[in-house]
C-alpha cells in the first residue's frame, strides 16, 4: 500500500493512457517534483513505464490496447494515504495538460481516480480547499 511502485504504475499509466508518450509530458512529471514526493528514482520509474507498456502491448486485440477498468482500479486502491492521492492526481493533471489538449484516455483515467479516490470521505472537500 502506498509504495513507490503503485504511484509510478499509476503515473506511467497516465503518461501512455492517450496513446503517445510525449517528451513534454515527461518534463512535466519532473517539473512535479512527484517521482521525489513518492521515493521514486528515474531509472525505476523507465523501468515501470517499459514494464506497463510490454504489459498492455501483451494484451493488445488487433493492435488496440484497451486499459480494463478493473486493473485501473486495483492500481488507484493501491495508493491510501490522502496527501499522496492528492498528490498524485495534482502530477496527473499536469501530466495531461502538458501537451495542450486532454485526450479521451487521460480524461477517463483523471475521472476514474476522482471518483475512486474521492470515495474516501472528506477527499474532494480537501482537494477544493487547499
Amino acid at each position: 500500500m502506498d509504495s513507490p511502485h503503485a504511484a509510478g504504475r499509476i503515473l506511467a499509466l497516465m503518461m501512455v493512457s492517450d496513446g503517445n508518450l510525449a517528451q513534454s509530458e515527461l518534463a512535466a512529471m519532473n517539473r512535479s517534483g512527484i517521482l521525489n514526493y513518492v521515493d521514486l528514482d528515474d531509472g525505476a520509474f523507465q523501468q515501470l513505464l517499459q514494464d506497463l507498456c510490454q504489459d498492455l502491448l501483451t494484451s493488445a486485440t488487433h493492435g488496440f490496447v484497451q486499459i480494463d477498468n478493473a486493473m485501473v482500479d486495483h492500481l488507484l486502491q493501491e495508493i491510501a494515504h490522502p496527501d499522496m492521492r492528492r498528490q498524485l492526481l495534482k502530477a496527473m493533471w499536469q501530466i495531461a495538460d502538458a501537451d495542450g489538449w486532454l485526450a479521451d484516455g487521460e480524461a477517463v483515467l483523471l475521472t476514474r481516480a476522482s471518483a475512486v479516490w474521492g470515495a474516501e470521505s472528506g477527499f474532494g472537500a480537501r482537494a477544493i480547499g487547499g
